[in-house]
């Protein structure tokens, strides 16, 4: 089994020493499993997560149950901006939509980090940005583009934060992702298997050939990818 460090998260990475000083013996290594919810809407969130080799889903929930997924956030984020920016809930509802481990920390902790206006601060504020952008494009992307598109959108910017090239998921989570019918995910991902794109069996989804998903996907996922690595690049100077 691979181990893995706080430091596979790219905001914890980011942070020099003495911050990382302050903040490793507070976080709290955690697995995450398909389908677990971090945060419920408009609930008082205790803790701020850091992805390392898991995918969270922000899912806004409607009154009928139908959902829609607003965003993914993996190794490049945190789940919990709504500490740092004030508001302390969230309309959205986090759920794990790739298990896997992530950091978990005391709201306080990262309200106080960020009140010290120093790196943490910046780089909470980059990715947010970034995540507002991922937000926004989504919304014009479910109403703009195709079932297909929306599926080639997904799955690359969840291939961009994990591991691997494989997902655990079902069909149904696709669909509450993408806010449609679980006959539609079926069809547009059995569209992409026939094209040797992607490869699925009982749940778990290979890609086979990112160039050819990059070739169907819409202008959505361009967008977000270029601001993520504007704001969040890989060596990040703070």
């Amino acid at each position: 089994m691979l181990l893995h460090s706080p430091f596979d998260n790219h905001i914890l990475a980011a942070q020099p020493e003495e911050e990382s000083a302050r903040l490793l013996p507070n976080l709290e290594r955690v697995s995450l499993t398909l389908g677990e919810v971090l945060c419920e809407p408009d609930l008082r969130i205790s803790h701020a997560y850091f992805p390392a080799t898991s995918i969270i889903s922000l899912l806004c929930v409607m009154e009928d149950g139908c959902s829609v997924g607003a965003a993914v956030v993996g190794n490049e984020g945190v789940i919990g901006v709504s500490l740092f920016m004030g508001g302390e809930t969230t309309p959205c509802q986090a759920v794990v939509q790739s298990a896997g481990d992530a950091y978990r920390l005391k709201g306080q902790y990262l309200k106080e980090e960020f009140c010290r206006s120093g790196p943490m601060q910046r780089v909470l504020l980059r990715y947010t940005q970034a995540l507002f952008t991922q937000m926004a494009q989504t919304a014009v992307c479910n109403r703009r583009h195709s079932l297909e598109q929306q599926l080639c959108r997904w799955l690359l910017l969840s291939l961009d934060r994990l591991p691997s090239r494989e997902l655990i998921v079902t069909h149904e989570h696709i669909a509450n992702m993408l806010g449609v019918r679980r006959e539609g995910v079926t069809e547009a991902a059995g569209n992409l298997q026939r094209a040797g794109l992607i490869e699925y069996h009982r749940g778990h989804m290979t890609i086979l050939d990112r160039p050819g998903l990059e070739s169907r996907v819409c202008e959505c996922y361009a967008v977000v990818k270029r601001e993520c690595d504007r704001l969040l690049p890989a060596t990040m100077v703070l």
